[in-house]
């Protein structure tokens, strides 16, 4: 891939190159590659990934596009590992046993495949550092933060999906950013993100109007829409997210109730706790240097 081969622990950071960690069907990468960022990508799926190599089937020709296939796993693991791909819900594939409980608990029964294991840091010491990394591996986001500790560059902007169950492993999450260097933070609610339209320039200072698809991650750094926070006031604002995940989120009463139940419930504690957002959603932490 041109120009993004890098040099080792010593790699290059590269401000044209995104890693979008967890393809899917091409929703981040489409927006980054119409920034004209060049891209790395990465999935485990082989459906996914033959529907993007057609979907992008340019940007792979030119080099601007590069699909790295298999399965992000432990050093512990062999050459190929179980993946568990759900076919109802695509982006809830996950090599994390755990996840696959919560997915059947939930109604959505998972297939096992072997794929290939990818050693992340393997990459980073091959390619250069991105501009942006987004993580979006389902029970596998905490390896690449890991990884990034061997590694001396650091990308400038980065973002994963956020812990929702247990706070004392979001808690874990902001205490390995602070020890990566990051210091800033945003906590961006991602069940708004599809359908919004972001007005914005390429990187050649060329005006771009895009819409952002289902299952988008939305924009990242300075172009979210709102401000800065101190790991203090971001684990803040995670408290009282946690408290409607405890109200409204994954396995609880209220997602068993019909649905104009859960509807009258919803407009009375938006009338009384002053809220207005999605219930419960689910966020995106953002984080820079």
């Amino acid at each position: 891939m041109s120009g993004n081969v890098g040099s080792g622990a010593m790699a290059r950071l590269n401000e044209r190159l995104v890693y979008d960690i967890g393809l899917h069907k091409g929703e981040d990468a489409d927006f980054y590659l119409k920034k004209g960022f060049s891209v790395i990508a990465f999935e485990a799926n082989p459906s996914l990934i033959e529907y993007c190599k057609a979907r992008f089937q340019d940007a792979v020709r030119e080099g601007r596009l590069h699909i790295i296939e298999g399965a992000i796993a432990p050093d512990n693991s062999d050459d190929n590992v179980k993946f568990f791909l759900n076919r109802e819900r695509s982006v809830w594939g996950t090599i994390d046993e755990t996840w696959v409980t919560r997915n059947n608990n939930l109604g959505y029964k998972s297939d096992i495949i072997s794929v290939k294991r990818i050693d992340i840091l393997d990459i980073f010491q091959s390619f250069d550092i991105p501009e942006y990394l987004k993580i979006d591996v389902e029970g596998a986001d905490k390896l690449v933060l890991e990884a990034l500790r061997k590694i001396e560059s650091r990308p400038r902007y980065i973002s994963l999906e956020s812990e929702k169950r247990d706070f004392a492993i979001l808690e874990e999450e902001f205490s390995l950013f602070t020890t990566l260097g990051y210091t800033k933070f945003k906590v961006l609610q991602q069940q708004n993100i599809p359908g919004s339209m972001i007005m914005t320039k390429t990187l050649d200072g060329r005006q771009l109007s895009y819409v952002f698809e289902e299952h988008a991650s939305g924009p990242f750094g300075d172009e979210i829409p709102q401000p800065w926070l101190s790991r203090e006031d971001a684990l803040r604002e995670y408290a009282a997210i946690f408290r409607r995940y405890r109200l409204f989120g994954d396995e609880t009463v209220y997602e068993t109730l019909p649905r104009r139940v859960r509807r009258f419930i919803e407009i009375l504690y938006k009338s009384t706790s002053g809220y207005r957002g999605p219930l419960p959603g689910w966020f995106d932490t953002h984080a820079t240097l």
